[in-house]
């Protein structure tokens, strides 16, 4: 019996934005149902990883396949959801109708489905996110939490298989961030999701995660946790000395990184 392929393989990958080389001959495999966190300094092209996984941005060089085939504009097995600010306090969508647009929101025009099939996709949803209390009232009087949880339903709303969230963490607090990674494990494995999530801390993942795909000055790097976030991996990466700290409970910090946060690749 054939395996399946892989959610995402990519080999000699390459891309650039506004004329500049991001990141080239990148090397990845994700497998279906696993959980990778994408690490990396602000401007290394995390999200424009996700945008080539979507079809918004066209390789440079390699090749890249979303389940065994070229990624396009629009596929209905991806979920995404975006990095953004908080959504207007004025915005009187309802949480609801905001769910409900991402069924059959991959297509252009009139949706397939009918208006019951429709409700019914977006009310499954809004469950499977815990936000049935909340999600009748307008989107902009919520909190950044419940908003949250609503981009997140939307992304649900269409059944995808591979579920990719840029930086869903960075509106939220502390606590909110460790229910909010809780929520997303236990769907991904309940919904036999891949998941691919871009953030900026590792620490609330770890329990989580079975891969990191760590991105920085034009290369990337995918392993185990304990094999990327390491001070020989790191410091190779960077082509300068970096140390990773491990404290008491367990928590990862990296030291050395300072001129990297001032000057982002």
């Amino acid at each position: 019996m054939t395996p399946p392929p892989p959610a995402l393989w990519a080999q000699g990958l390459g891309a650039a934005y506004s004329g500049r080389t991001v990141w080239s001959g990148v090397d990845f495999r994700v497998d279906q149902g696993s959980f990778t966190a994408v690490l990396g300094p602000n401007g290394a092209g995390k999200s424009t990883l996700l945008r080539v996984i979507l079809g918004q941005i066209r390789p440079v060089s390699g090749r890249i396949e979303v389940f065994g085939s070229i990624p396009l504009r629009g596929h209905s097995d991806i979920g995404y959801v975006p990095q953004g600010p908080l959504y207007d306090p004025d915005l009187a969508l309802r949480g609801r109708d905001f769910v409900g647009l991402g069924v059959d929101g991959h297509r252009w025009g009139v949706g397939l489905l009918g208006t019951r099939q429709r409700r019914l996709r977006a009310d499954a949803a809004i469950a499977a996110v815990g936000a049935q209390d909340y999600a009748s009232r307008p989107l902009g009087r919520l909190s950044g939490g419940e908003q949250q949880r609503l981009l997140l339903a939307q992304a649900l709303a269409g059944e995808p298989r591979l579920l990719l969230l840029d930086e869903p963490l960075s509106h939220l607090d502390v606590s909110h961030q460790g229910a909010m990674v809780h929520l997303i494990s236990n769907l991904a494995r309940r919904l036999r999701l891949t998941v691919v999530l871009i953030a900026h801390d590792v620490n609330p993942l770890m329990s989580h995660i079975d891969q990191v795909l760590y991105v920085a000055r034009g290369r990337m790097a995918i392993g185990r946790p304990e094999e990327v976030i390491t001070s020989a991996s790191l410091s190779a990466i960077y082509g300068a000395p970096i140390e990773v700290l491990r404290d008491s409970r367990g928590r990862l910090f990296v030291a050395g990184l300072e001129e990297e946060a001032s000057h982002p690749h």
